[in-house]
């Protein structure tokens, strides 16, 4: 077996035991609001805190380009242990609403050391095959994303803080299994020169590479404002048909079934291109966009049904997008273009998931998500414009 082949179950076992420190607080987001006395909104502003840190923290990475410039490995690993740490700061007793949003703030900065950088180990050890490569990555990333709940649904006779201990535990342990196992991949390739504002601006003039990068910021657009709102699905989906369906267990289901369509959007861009692929699944989540409103009056089964082929659609397009984003980038700013692209990206899911949080305070629940499919749509239509260097 290849170094590479035997390296990438450990970057994907790495991602999944570091990315659950993502939602953890969403797992719990009932408890904490019951036992620190918040506000009823409270989800966004745990949600939206994780990804402003986040967005901080791959700003940051990608203007030093920290990732070019230093082993990826150790810098997987010192951010998993700072997230962990971080994580287990919503256990202070004292907390306040603000303390909350501190400690989950550092928590997303520490997140912008470990996804955007295990993409960069994976892309330094794949050439041909990164599509596929970092399907399984970012399939990795989807299930730790859904993670804690399954935590919360096998702790729930436990108190709330098991949670916060187990994703701290699992997230130290990846960053140990990096140091310890991952070196420097071949494709690595050190960038001497000192941070240069420039680099970000001539990245973009790339065309294929903003057009890559517009459709990802498209598919951002609804991705963690879907994944966040899922609980909120399911619970008004309960109250309006008095079903008593388990909102842990479901909301795990339908975001991990997200790690599945990584996997086969992968090997599905090998037979139709990582284009034509990624904008087929972009145009599908979408269209789930559009017809949200008429899922709430469908019968349990079918409910699930839809919002599981939902949570497939959301996010089989964006390993694709990275995969285009790191081709389309020279080797030695692949770290930066992956970082910053990131950061843009989750700088949009805030806009949207506080949208979407003034739309549940205002309007019936049933139409708020038809929000999301502006998006899709303008990701998908960039998508199928031909470039002037395209045959």
């Amino acid at each position: 077996m290849s170094t590479s082949k035997k390296i990438l179950p450990l970057i994907i076992i790495s991602q999944f035991l570091c990315t659950s420190l993502w939602f953890a607080g969403n797992s719990i987001i009932n408890d904490l609001v019951s036992y620190f006395n918040l506000s009823s909104n409270t989800l966004s502003y745990i949600t939206s805190s994780v990804q402003l840190g986040f967005i901080s923290g791959t700003l940051i990475f990608a203007l030093l380009a920290i990732s070019d410039k230093f082993s990826p490995s150790k810098i997987f690993f010192l951010c998993a242990v700072l997230g962990g740490a971080f994580n287990l700061g919503i256990l202070v007793p004292n907390n306040n609403i603000y303390s909350l949003l501190i400690f989950r703030f550092l928590t997303g900065f520490a997140l912008a050391g470990i996804y955007p950088i295990g993409m960069k180990i994976a892309a330094d050890y794949f050439d041909k095959g990164l599509g596929k490569s970092l399907g399984w990555l970012v399939g990795a990333l989807v299930l730790g994303t859904a993670f804690p709940h399954l935590i919360k649904l096998i702790t729930s006779d436990y108190p709330w803080q098991y949670v916060i201990i187990a994703t701290s535990t699992l997230a130290i342990i990846g960053g140990c299994i990096v140091l310890i196992a991952i070196k420097k991949g071949p494709y690595f390739k050190k960038n001497n020169s000192r941070p240069n504002l420039n680099t970000i601006p001539d990245i973009f003039k790339n065309q294929k590479f903003s057009q890559a990068a517009i459709g990802y910021f498209g598919h951002m657009w609804e991705l963690y404002a879907f994944w966040a709102f899922v609980p909120l699905m399911l619970e008004s989906f309960n109250k309006a048909s008095q079903n008593n369906l388990s909102v842990s267990l479901y909301s795990f289901i339908i975001i991990g079934l997200g790690s599945l369509s990584c996997i086969i959007s992968g090997y599905l861009s090998e037979r139709f291109g990582l284009k034509k692929t990624a904008t087929y699944f972009l145009i599908a989540s979408g269209i789930c966009c559009c017809i949200s409103p008429f899922i709430f009056d469908f019968p349990s089964t079918a409910f699930i049904t839809f919002l599981s082929i939902w949570g497939f659609a959301v996010i089989g397009d964006s390993p694709l997008f990275s995969t285009l984003i790191a081709k389309n980038t020279a080797p030695d700013t692949k770290g930066t273009a992956l970082t910053i692209v990131n950061c843009i990206g989750f700088s949009i899911t805030i806009v949207s998931i506080q949208l979407l949080s003034y739309l549940h305070l205002t309007f019936h629940t049933k139409f708020i998500f038809l929000i999301l499919a502006i998006g899709p749509i303008i990701g998908s239509l960039n998508l199928l414009k031909k470039l002037k260097n395209e045959n």
